[in-house]
């Protein structure tokens, strides 16, 4: 199963993929939401890579309930949906990914300033990488 990762952000956009097996989770690249089309960039990866699925990391409270920022997330899928009606699109709890992104990061000798214009594309790849777990463990 070839998938996408989103974390998406008003500002950045962090995209991730998958290899073809499903397997493991690759950074791509940070879209830049408020210069350029995000939806159509998405798309235009979607097909370059032969994308079968979209998980969309959906921001959750600690005690995981939806706040402001979900209701945000929850309209881009939408318009996901709408773009690409052919293309499974799911969300995933992104409680930590950041934080979990930002520590992997920091261990491989970034600080938090070095890291801006990765931090977006390592959260989407932790999105991603939940997921490809999650569904590894399921039963076939």
């Amino acid at each position: 199963m070839k998938a996408l990762g989103i974390d998406y952000g008003e500002v950045r956009i962090g995209i991730a993929f998958s290899d073809d097996l499903g397997m493991f989770a690759h950074p791509l690249e940070t879209v830049q939401a408020r210069e350029a089309n995000p939806i159509a960039r998405i798309a235009e990866i979607t097909a370059e890579r032969s994308i079968e699925i979209i998980v969309i990391g959906m921001p959750r409270s600690l005690d995981g309930s939806f706040g402001k920022a979900a209701q945000k997330v929850s309209d881009f899928v939408d318009k996901i949906t709408s773009a690409m009606p052919t293309i499974k699109v799911v969300t995933q709890d992104e409680r930590f990914t950041t934080t979990l992104a930002q520590q992997k990061l920091h261990d491989v000798g970034h600080t938090t300033k070095s890291s801006r214009h990765l931090i977006d594309q390592a959260a989407a790849v932790e999105i991603l990488q939940s997921y490809l777990d999650e569904k590894k463990d399921e039963p076939s």
